[in-house]
């Protein structure tokens, strides 16, 4: 079966695809590195014909709102318009848990219009929402540091970070089955406080800064609390724990 991921050669695209040609199928790295570049159109009709199934995983290179809103909204309409062309018959989309709980957030805005595109668009689709990946912990932190880079503030909300990849193998899972036409939820095995887990990963890396949980601390513009990130009550989840994670995380620089 042919297969086409969007976004095929970034962190889980390239799991993904790995998973897929080991299982004998015929998976397609499809972005703007090899030629095809679904916000502009360009080489989209040529990759997906005779594709079966399209996974979209392809995320904005900017999280400015007005940016992050034109990359899901142009390039969703535009790949679900070549998908019709060529016949898909299952759309697959990575999105997050929690989207529709975050509106003061220009990203998760965003993912809600590309949601909100793939349900009105006519295609067999599934939606798979993510828990945060434990390989956005550096980012996380790096969003709540202060300006003098002493000190860290987060929320102490509650999360449940998955390992990039377990989301890529029960992606996998998803794009081989049959089409839900709805949404299902992937999360890791562990629910921590944001704050403690981000804490506990500069620990191990050696890094000075000190975690402040702080409840009136944004999360990319967002206030949380112990029910935005957190999945509903039948998730699919990862194996990978986090200490199991990070004993094999990259090791502190310098």
């Amino acid at each position: 079966m042919k297969i086409v991921v969007i976004g095929g050669t970034g962190l889980i695209g390239s799991k993904l695809v790995t998973l897929l040609r080991q299982r004998g199928h015929e998976a397609l790295a499809a972005s703007p590195n090899t030629g095809v570049n679904a916000l502009t159109g360009e080489g989209l009709d040529a990759a997906l014909t005779g594709a079966e199934v399209v996974v979209d995983v392809a995320n904005s290179p900017s999280f400015e709102d007005a940016a992050v809103l034109h990359f899901f909204e142009t390039s969703g309409r535009k790949l679900l318009d070549a998908e019709r062309r060529a016949g898909v018959q299952h759309h697959v989309a990575l999105s997050v848990v929690g989207t529709e709980r975050l509106p003061a957030s220009g990203y998760f805005r965003a993912k809600l219009a590309q949601e909100k595109l793939i349900e009105q668009g006519g295609l067999p689709y599934t939606i798979v929402r993510s828990t945060q990946f434990f390989e956005f912990l550096p980012g996380i932190a790096q969003s709540g540091t202060s300006a003098d880079g002493a000190t860290v503030h987060l929320s102490p909300a509650a999360v449940q970070p998955i390992v990039s990849d377990d989301v890529a193998a029960l992606l996998a899972e998803f794009t081989l089955g049959a089409p839900v036409n709805g949404m299902v939820e992937i999360a890791g095995p562990e629910r921590v406080g944001l704050a403690a887990l981000v804490q506990d990963y500069l620990a191990l890396q050696q890094d000075p800064r000190r975690v402040v949980a702080d409840p009136a601390s944004l999360y990319f513009g967002a206030p949380l609390d112990d029910r935005t990130l957190i999945p509903g009550a039948a998730p699919r989840l990862g194996t990978t724990r986090f200490a199991r994670w990070a004993a094999r995380a990259p090791a502190p620089r310098g």
